[in-house]
């Protein structure tokens, strides 16, 4: 948000904003950006703008920011990359041989189709191992506003995966991070897309050299959520409980995967229909 703040607009004291200087500044950003990026970057604004007057009573002008910010009609652009299973192994693969602490938070996101940062925070503690539907105790994201739930959420985990977490977790204290970059770091906010860029480029190679086609262009560890997200919706699973697994909104799925959702309800629906016994129709045995 502070990127694409006007000079001007970020020295003017909060109560003095109107809907007038917000609009300009929003419609300015559609031009030089595009209008799915205004929108979220004029809903960052729009919840700090909040976040302020709750702290200081003299700001009562929030009907100007409502206004001012108001979301561009039909700017959304859907931009997920939805990879095949052939896709994700070889991601996963490709991380594991790159690096192996590197390949245990990519088959994490792979599973969990958690965000990097929820993934990130996990701790040891998290991981619970000790029973056979094994699972990790997601911390949930630090998006929306100030009331929400800190609540973990329980994701169910291959158990695989969850030996593999309990081999890196080790001895360690249980309030330590469960995912550790290569000499023990935690990864941090950054650390993840440099490697995640060159493992995507070895499966490219490999692949080119096999004459196959690469992945999609754009591809980045987000994908792995997205895929998540239609993987489940595909399987059958409600989409109130695909929400609550990946941390996200029923409205959220609806506006960003409708597509799949399509595909998942006239898959469900099929299941339902019955095939009439009816009598051969007359004269389809005659010539002519």
């Amino acid at each position: 948000m502070r990127i694409h703040l006007a000079e001007a607009l970020s020295h003017t004291a909060v109560a003095l904003l109107t809907a007038d200087i917000l609009d300009d500044w929003k419609s300015s950003l559609a031009e030089s950006t595009s209008p799915a990026t205004a929108n979220r970057t004029a809903a960052g604004l729009r919840a700090a703008l909040y976040r302020a007057a709750k702290r200081d009573r003299r700001i009562t002008n929030e009907k100007e920011w409502k206004v001012g910010l108001a979301s561009i009609p039909g700017a959304v652009q859907v931009r997920n990359i939805i990879l095949e299973k052939p896709d994700v192994r070889s991601l996963v693969a490709a991380a594991y041989e790159a690096e192996w602490e590197f390949g245990l938070l990519v088959e994490t996101c792979d599973v969990t189709g958690a965000r990097y940062s929820q993934i990130a925070r996990l701790d040891i503690c998290d991981l619970q191992d000790d029973r056979p539907d094994p699972r990790l105790m997601m911390p949930p994201s630090r998006k929306g506003q100030d009331g929400k739930s800190i609540t973990p959420i329980p994701v169910p985990i291959t158990a695989g995966l969850a030996a593999r977490l309990r081999q890196s977790a080790g001895k360690r204290r249980i309030d330590e991070r469960l995912l550790v970059m290569n000499g023990g770091g935690p990864w941090l906010r950054n650390n993840h897309s440099a490697r995640f860029t060159t493992i995507v480029k070895r499966v490219n190679a490999k692949r080119d050299a096999a004459g196959e086609a690469g992945l999609p262009g754009g591809t980045s560890i987000y994908a792995l959520r997205h895929t998540s997200i239609v993987r489940q919706l595909l399987g059958g699973v409600p989409i109130r409980v695909v929400a609550v697994n990946h941390d996200t909104s029923v409205e959220m799925i609806e506006q960003h995967y409708s597509r799949y959702i399509n595909d998942h309800a006239d898959a469900l629906v099929r299941r339902t229909l019955i095939e009439a016994e009816v009598i051969e129709f007359p004269g389809a045995n005659k010539a002519g």
